[in-house]
């Protein structure tokens, strides 16, 4: 005789059926993992994080809005930000925070955020509780401290920043292929009875806050992306049945595909475009690594501004990495330059799977050695700098 199902497997359950019956999801994985993000959004005040989820597509029409309308349906006090002013977001957010929804969040994150910048803030700041925001209010002479604390789903084309995606369940939705389809969801016949669900596991989770707010479970990924999935994977574990299980095997999917599909940071990237800048230098004069980065005229480093990445540029981005352009003596005379070794720490720490040169393969300084004058571009130089000095 079967065993009856739990009444929190069962809300989960419909959940997810209400969700592949308007959607069509990319994997059986993110269509646990939505509906556990949504659950999660009920019990918000007993999380320490507040995981976003990220939904993205590569093109129009990949079922991205749609997606968000059965979250909006069913998720805790949806609160949509399309036009709204951050002051009146910044405000809306209480210690029993609403669910905030941003649909094509490239008005936040992409070329025209200009002006958004306390939206994008809150959006990275309110993802671990005690981050308020401060603001000092001139009429009563008093520091104003705001909560930022709330579950947020964005919905846009492409990638997120990595701030927000490295704090995100992401979704990567596609367009329907021939033979899926999909219910047609309309507002006003199909929204009534969702909210009546999300209803229903408002009042699950919200009887038991403080064993959820007490839980510890067992984590099948580690650092952030455990922050980000303890909640979901508590849900899981409150509902029982074969949710646990789903609920682990989804964390780990979604996350070993974030990692694989995740795109570097524009510094990481200008590291790694460095190594093989370098070949066999052990330095290079600012305006070689600058026509050796931006010698492929499809390549990254020609698009930062009307002649591409610029000295001053370069030397903004890698000094976050303590590598700093000095004065050295080349063949030609004295130029502002980069030593090799300034790199190897960086590369070590942050990219290192890619293969060193072989000792033996670096052309020395000057004085250091064989001097060799059919290295491209640049010859053999001399280890005699000044003081370092800004790009």
């Amino acid at each position: 005789m079967t065993q009856p199902t739990p009444a929190g497997a069962a809300l989960l359950d419909q959940l997810r059926a209400a969700l592949t019956r308007y959607v069509i999801l990319p994997t059986a994985e993110a269509a646990d993992a939505v509906t556990l993000w949504i659950a999660a959004t009920h019990a918000q005040p007993a999380w320490p994080h507040a995981p976003r989820l990220v939904i993205r597509g590569p093109e129009k029409r990949c079922g991205k809005s749609r997606l968000l309308d059965i979250v909006e349906a069913t998720c805790h006090n949806p609160f949509i930000t399309v036009n709204s002013s951050s002051a009146a977001v910044y405000r809306s957010i209480t210690d029993d925070p609403p669910t905030m929804l941003v649909d094509e969040a490239d008005t936040i994150f992409g070329p025209k955020a200009d002006g958004n910048e306390d939206l994008r803030g809150l959006l990275n700041a309110g993802h671990q509780r005690n981050r308020p925001a401060k603001r000092y209010d001139a009429a009563t002479n008093r520091v104003e401290s705001i909560p930022t604390f709330a579950m947020a789903a964005l919905a846009g084309i492409g990638a997120m920043p990595d701030t927000i995606e490295d704090r995100a369940v992401v979704v990567r939705m596609r367009r329907r292929a021939p033979g899926e389809t999909a219910a047609p969801y309309r507002h006003r016949r199909d929204r009534t009875p969702l909210r009546d669900l999300a209803a229903a596991l408002n009042q699950w989770l919200r009887a038991d806050l403080a064993i959820l707010e007490e839980a510890e479970p067992a984590m099948p990924v580690e650092d952030r992306a455990a922050d980000t999935w303890e909640p979901l994977v508590i849900v899981a574990d409150h509902a029982c049945g074969t949710w646990p299980d789903r609920a682990r095997a989804a964390a780990v999917t979604l996350t070993a595909e974030a990692d694989d599909n995740g795109r570097p940071s524009l510094g990481l990237r200008l590291l790694a475009a460095c190594r093989p800048a370098f070949d066999t230098d052990t330095a290079l004069p600012t305006s070689v690594l600058l026509e050796r980065l931006k010698a492929d005229p499809e390549g990254e480093w020609n698009e930062h501004g009307p002649g591409g990445l610029t000295a001053i540029r370069l030397g903004t981005m890698l000094r976050e990495y303590d590598i700093r352009p000095a004065v050295i003596r080349f063949p030609t005379g004295l130029a502002r330059g980069y030593r090799r070794g300034d790199f190897t720490d960086a590369w070590a720490r942050y990219c290192p799977t890619a293969e060193p040169v072989p000792e033996a393969a670096i052309v020395p300084l000057e004085g250091e050695g064989r001097y060799n004058r059919n290295s491209r571009n640049t010859a053999g130089h001399s280890d005699t700098a000044s003081d370092p000095v800004t790009a």
